[in-house]
């Protein structure tokens, strides 16, 4: 497809709406269209699966959890990221599979290459040009102040230990996909590195 299609990534607290943000400015900034999603909730139907899978109260069964995102991320991928691709635009999306499989796959200990397969199948095999992974290890300490948490961050530390460890095995097995960051970089060292790598992706 003639589109670009960024990803970030990252423990809850990283930094990746605000970076998001960033490069979509900078890329509007050049002239490219640029479609801003997110996951869960980059569509009307994923907002209601958001707020089913992040804020409903009581118990949601792991596998059942994967299978509402996997529902989520084939509603978005059809509707919305693949059609922007094809028209050429540029994609900067807030999570992708790479979160099923950290946080299902590893987090609820569902096995992350069935939770891979799950992704790939819901998503006719689309991957990321580039993943961006903004690396916290103390991610928790930046949601310390919120009076919510939703189901995921409220997981525990072992949990979240669990992710960030699957997160940088996914980056060790694709280093040509994943630019891994430093999340207690700041903002402008991140945002001028990233576009540093998204540059000759331009074309």
């Amino acid at each position: 497809m003639p589109g670009l299609f960024i990803t970030f990534e990252g423990g809850d607290g990283s930094g990746k709406s605000t970076q998001s943000a960033l490069l979509t400015e900078w890329l509007e900034s050049l002239g490219r269209t640029v479609v801003l999603s997110r996951e869960p909730g980059g569509t009307d139907l994923g907002l209601e699966l958001r707020e089913i899978v992040l804020h409903r109260r009581g118990h949601i069964a792991p596998r059942a959890e994967a299978l509402i995102y996997a529902a989520d991320r084939a509603h978005n991928i059809a509707t919305r990221v693949r059609p922007a691709l094809e028209r050429g635009d540029i994609v900067v999306q807030d999570r992708y599979l790479d979160s099923s499989v950290a946080y299902q796959g590893a987090g609820r200990v569902l096995g992350g290459a069935e939770v891979r397969e799950l992704s790939l199948w819901a998503t006719e095999g689309l991957l990321p040009d580039l993943t961006i992974l903004l690396d916290l290890h103390e991610g928790q300490d930046r949601l310390a102040d919120r009076t919510r948490y939703d189901r995921l961050e409220a997981a525990g530390d072992d949990f979240h230990a669990r992710v960030r460890e699957a997160y940088l095995e996914l980056a060790a097995a694709e280093p040509q996909r994943f630019l891994v960051l430093d999340a207690r970089d700041s903002i402008e060292n991140i945002a001028a590195r990233i576009r540093s790598r998204v540059q000759p992706l331009l074309g």
